[in-house]
């Protein structure tokens, strides 16, 4: 009966992020921060109790479902563990309205970063790393997290990470989807912990620490700082954040193979390449555009490098205003907002991978032209690729660039100017966080409509399970018997 799978999942994953809120609860018991201590204790028991009384009763039964119902539990899970992210942002009273405390939720969940906080520095220490810890959870998956810690979901378990992990292609990287999860989830835990402890060597306290570890590793943006990273006015902190977000822009199977010397499959993995190259081209571009307002390479090199590999992998720090830099610079950087980081990372945007595709697709043609009877094939990772695979992306690919349009267009009705609607809708979908004009730093998103609010909401929920989890219930062939 899928009803009751139904229900045993959803209470499953609300009960898992309600232990979660055990981390900032500890916070505001340690900050004497009271008031925030219920808005994150109830929603933890009433989650706790409620798994409890669906599951006990019903533990023989096997949880089965086709792969139409797997899209149905995803996309339920994410709605409504954004509205239990919500719940202790509203009645701690740091949102007073709730349909800003449900965009902050969803904005931090699916790990996009934009705030409609105009002064995070008031927040109690406890919001602020519930908000980044809402990055980490929803950075690597909350499903996939399920799935590690409940290996009697069993049928259906690979489907359901299919429905919300990122890329064009979804593999296992050990013959058990348990297996694979729990390994995923160890690597990014072992480096929240690496990372936590470099910044707290640099200088961050415990609790910063793990606030911008956790906003790093899901790569989300949230920070406990007005001034983002650039508040710190570190080199080193700034080195170890470039760093961790450059790794974690990477495809996670690539830390496993690392791990298991699997050299080889890191050597010739094409998205990798590539994205290094992106990322070490455009720093390059950048910092040679810097120097019309800055003479010091080496100065240029740092921000540049910060900024690219904050935008590319769609975490959204920052370390000052990208907004006054030359418009050759602002243009590459607004560049990265198309792209995105490597499919199976914790990064939004369209992908490296698709790109990569889709250009070889492009190439293959103008081969055609020339030789009309010869066969091109893609090849990626030095191996043959599925020909459906070019219709797979180019089809995302329009649909991503279709909905970006549709959510520009949303904001104009907003009263957006064109631009900064336009570049609001790319850092919703994209889940970015950065954006440029009347959404970029100095205005955010705090001013914009309600309905706006409810639509980026949307859309940054869709962004992360790469649209078509979130929109396929508004396609008529998927009511279709």
């Amino acid at each position: 009966m899928f009803i009751l799978s139904f229900v045993k999942i959803i209470s499953i994953l609300l009960s898992i992020v309600g232990v979660t809120f055990l981390f900032p609860i500890g916070v505001a018991v340690a900050y004497g921060e009271t008031h925030v201590i219920l808005p994150f204790l109830v929603p933890t028991v009433v989650s706790v109790v409620t798994m409890l009384a669906v599951n006990l009763p019903t533990r023989k039964y096997k949880i089965r479902m086709s792969i139409k119902q797997t899209f149905i539990i995803v996309a339920a899970a994410w709605v409504c563990i954004s509205i239990m992210g919500a719940i202790p942002l509203y009645f701690s009273g740091a949102f007073p309205r709730f349909v800003d405390a449900l965009f902050e939720s969803v904005s931090g969940f699916s790990t996009t970063g934009a705030t409609v906080c105009t002064d995070v520095e008031v927040l109690p220490r406890s919001i602020n790393l519930g908000r980044c810890l809402y990055h980490w959870i929803g950075g690597m998956g909350i499903v996939t997290l399920t799935v590690a810690l409940m290996p009697l979901l069993g049928v259906g378990g690979f489907q359901l990470i299919k429905a919300e992990t990122t890329g064009p292609e979804k593999g296992k990287v050990t013959a058990r989807i348990t297996t694979t999860a729990k390994i995923l989830w160890l690597i990014y835990i072992g480096m929240t912990v690496v990372e936590t402890i470099l910044l707290m060597i640099f200088g961050m306290d415990f609790v910063d620490a793990v606030t911008h570890a956790f906003s790093t590793v899901g790569t989300g943006g949230f920070s406990s700082k007005n001034d983002s990273i650039g508040a710190y006015n570190s080199l080193q902190i700034d080195i170890t954040v470039t760093v961790f977000m450059f790794l974690c822009g990477i495809n996670f199977s690539l830390f496993f193979y690392l791990i298991t010397k699997k050299f080889s499959d890191i050597r010739e993995n094409t998205e990798f390449k590539v994205y290094v190259g992106i990322v070490v081209v455009i720093v390059l571009a950048v910092s040679f555009c810097l120097l019309s307002q800055n003479k010091h390479f080496g100065q240029n090199l740092h921000t540049a490098a910060f900024h690219v590999v904050s935008a590319i992998t769609t975490t959204g720090f920052s370390i000052g205003d990208f907004t006054i830099w030359p418009y050759s610079a602002q243009f590459l950087l607004f560049l990265l907002f198309f792209i995105g980081g490597c499919s199976g990372s914790t990064g939004g945007g369209i992908k490296v991978v698709r790109w990569v595709i889709l250009f070889k697709q492009i190439n293959n043609e103008t081969k055609r032209m020339l030789h009309p009877h010869g066969v091109f094939s893609i090849r990626l990772n030095n191996r043959v690729g599925r020909k459906d695979i070019v219709f797979n992306v180019t089809a995302f690919i329009a649909l991503y660039l279709f909905f970006v349009g549709l959510t520009t267009f949303i904001g104009c009705l907003g009263n957006l100017d064109i631009f900064s609607s336009f570049s609001g809708a790319l850092s919703v979908v994209g889940n970015i966080g950065l954006a440029y004009g009347s959404l970029g730093p100095g205005g955010g998103f705090a001013n914009i409509p309600d309905f706006v609010k409810i639509w980026y909401s949307f859309a940054m929920l869709a962004g992360r399970l790469e649209l078509y989890t979130m929109i396929i219930y508004f396609m008529p062939s998927y009511w279709k018997k």
